[in-house]
């Protein structure tokens, strides 16, 4: 593990090849699927795909899907991902079943299990303070980066869903508390992982002069494995840009995400982290032949929705955000059809011809986005499709220059992003 020899997965009892040669240039967007990333490089943009480790797929829907999430299945699609091209790949976590998710794997021994059967990837695996403490996950991650040659990261999470915390008896805070919460848990994660003894005095974590050993690897331009944290409201925003290495953000308009990037970037330059925050927004990708055949699925998919589900979904998501003082939470402005996938992925538009969605993702990357987080509905098929076609072609055109110039990339393809939905043009 850790090089560039043919690897045969243990599981899966097939041979193959991680990608050479696709990934070289230090100024391209990257991809991932599911699981995450490796260490940052400057202006680029990584596309990347949610794992299934949780049953249902990746939207609310009963829609016929090509997607498993058993550890076999994982596999084949951790390597194929691998083998075209893709980079990073994020975990999700889920402690009990709701909401179209009746099965779920957990994320940290997930991502070391995938870990053990790829060579390049970089596996986020999502961690949920209040049921981890953070010096059990700094544990555990510190570990899993040795056996990986650092290729492990972390995605901290608050928390939306009320029943996965008192079902297991743990307290249920309020929005700010668990954003204040999880700004803890970071900078325990932090100083445990750098500090020779760490110590700490915080509402929620208290530390004595603890010394973890072994530390995590130190690498060129990562001093400890990457920490990624998600959100729409102040509270998130403040923690990604006081604390965090990538703010997640949710699908958005153009205006929506010029508006959030600045925020941030300003949130962090008062503390003059201007430099050492990074963005990442979700995605889901259905790309065709034809526009028109790619809004079809996409018109099925939300067609097809379980309306029971994604009500409850939707009750649910906005009630953990309703104490937030803007309402700027998680899902606020988000409509049923939007919350038929789980982060708004519908509204990154990543939806059309190969051309098409390759032009938006070079947008994103004008606009200082640095990943994008892509779900599939056919993960089977999808996986490969998209490394083949969309990941080549976007290469190509990295390659030629395109994704430097916001101006340009909006004057090409930035009004889909202003549209209230996508729509196809005679």
């Amino acid at each position: 593990m850790g090089t560039d020899s043919e690897h045969n997965g243990s599981s899966s009892g097939h041979t193959y090849t991680a990608a050479e040669g696709i990934n070289d240039s230090h100024d391209r967007v990257k991809f991932a699927y599911g699981f995450l990333f490796s260490i940052v490089q400057s202006n680029s943009l990584c596309v990347s795909y949610w794992v299934p480790n949780v049953s249902g797929g990746l939207v609310i829907s009963k829609i016929p899907q090509k997607t498993k999430w058993d550890y076999e299945s994982n596999v084949k699609y951790a390597q194929t991902a691998e083998n075209v091209g893709f980079e990073y790949a994020l975990t999700q976590i889920r402690f009990m079943a709701g909401y179209g998710a009746e099965n779920q794997h957990e994320s940290v021994s997930f991502s070391q299990a995938l870990l053990h059967n790829t060579k390049k990837l970089n596996v986020i695996a999502a961690l949920l303070p209040g049921p981890w403490n953070p010096a059990v996950a700094a544990k555990q991650i510190a570990s899993i980066d040795h056996y990986t040659n650092g290729r492990i990261s972390v995605n901290v999470v608050s928390g939306w869903f009320k029943a996965e915390f008192t079902s297991i008896g743990q307290w249920w805070l309020e929005h700010a508390e668990r954003y204040r919460r999880s700004r803890e848990f970071i900078e325990c994660l932090r100083g445990i992982w750098t500090e020779p003894k760490f110590t700490y005095r915080g509402d929620f974590y208290r530390f004595h002069d603890y010394p973890l050993s072994p530390k995590p690897l130190s690498l060129p331009g990562r001093p400890h494995p990457l920490i990624f944290q998600g959100g729409n409201s102040i509270d998130a925003r403040e923690n990604g840009a006081s604390v965090s290495d990538y703010y997640f953000m949710n699908g958005n308009t153009l205006e929506g995400f010029q508006e959030q990037i600045a925020d941030v970037k300003a949130r962090a330059a008062k503390l003059g982290r201007e430099d050492q925050i990074h963005f990442a927004v979700n995605g889901f990708a259905i790309v065709k032949d034809t526009e028109a055949e790619a809004i079809q699925v996409l018109q099925e998919i939300q067609g097809k929705a379980d309306k029971e589900a994604v009500e409850a979904f939707g009750d649910a998501a906005k009630q953990a955000g309703s104490s937030t003082g803007d309402k700027k939470g998680m899902w606020a402005n988000s409509k049923f059809e939007d919350l038929v996938q789980y982060n708004d992925g519908f509204k990154t538009k990543l939806i059309g011809t190969k051309e098409q969605v390759a032009d938006r993702i070079l947008l994103l990357k004008s606009l200082g986005i640095d990943i994008v987080l892509i779900a599939f509905l056919h993960y089977e098929e999808d996986i490969s499709y998209f490394g083949e076609n969309v990941l080549s072609l976007v290469r190509k055109l990295e390659a030629e220059g395109r994704g430097k110039n916001a101006e340009e990339e909006i004057e090409r393809t930035g009004e889909v992003y202003r549209a209230k939905r996508v729509e196809v043009k005679d």
